[in-house]
């Protein structure tokens, strides 16, 4: 019966007929979708699309993921057939896309776990990483297709380790927005990036929250009893003890 409420619950939350985040997940009673401006990479997160209403979560070879127990949505969005989007991957190829639809490609660049900085515009521009220095190998590609090639190349080569030291130290709990991440680096480590963000009147905010895994699988907005997640509420789910302050960061 208890396992009953709580997916009678969660689905109350839910509108299966909208197909991108911010209309899919109805507010708990009592609070409102925090509004951010349209160009910003939290705007990006509350609009992005899902797949429909009850699809799987599935790994890049196809098969329902472990995780599927917990998804509350799929992100409409590629994964490859190469065991390389997993978790930290998720969040850097979902800043890397924002920055790419803004034409904000001076700003894609993503550190390797050993240091070196893989910038989008030296691979735009026909450059090829080798030896931890940039050799040109070609002519400019800046179609969506080589922006893909780029991403997976970081994925290769950057994770958790990395990711977590280029982001800034979020210490304001009551500050959280869409595109903060909860994360901790290691081998494997894990991390979370928030996709919205709803307030009521007394400012508390809960929020949304979407990962990737290991084996690389879908990008799923998550649930656990419900989809909307908060700061002061423990949850049980692998690596739910991260979804606390002292592991929240944020692209500068």
């Amino acid at each position: 019966m208890k396992t009953l409420l709580i997916v009678i619950f969660s689905l109350s939350l839910i509108n299966p007929i909208a197909d991108n985040v911010i209309k899919r997940f109805k507010t708990p009673a009592g609070y409102e979708t925090v509004s951010y401006k349209p160009d910003s990479f939290a705007s990006y997160l509350q609009s992005l699309p899902l797949k429909p209403a009850g699809t799987h979560t599935k790994t890049y070879q196809g098969n329902i993921a472990g995780t599927d127990a917990y998804t509350a949505a799929v992100v409409d969005l590629s994964l490859g057939k190469q065991d390389l989007q997993q978790c930290a991957d998720a969040v850097m190829r979902l800043r890397g896309e924002y920055l790419y639809h803004q034409h904000k490609f001076n700003e894609i660049a993503f550190n390797f776990t050993n240091g070196f900085k893989c910038d989008y515009l030296h691979y735009a521009n026909g450059y090829r990483f080798k030896n931890d220095s940039w050799v040109l190998r070609g002519k400019k590609d800046y179609s969506y297709q080589n922006f893909l090639r780029y991403m997976n190349l970081v994925f290769a080569y950057a994770g958790t380790l990395s990711l977590e030291k280029e982001l800034i130290k979020v210490t304001n709990s009551n500050d959280i927005k869409p595109g903060d991440v909860f994360i901790k680096g290691g081998s494997p480590g894990h991390c979370f990036v928030v996709m919205n963000v709803a307030m009521n009147r007394d400012r508390k905010k809960v929020f949304l929250l979407a990962q990737s895994y290991m084996p690389a699988q879908d990008i799923q907005v998550l649930q656990y009893q419900s989809p909307w997640f908060s700061l002061d509420k423990l949850c049980d789910l692998p690596y739910g003890e991260l979804i606390d302050i002292r592991y929240l960061r944020r692209f500068n």
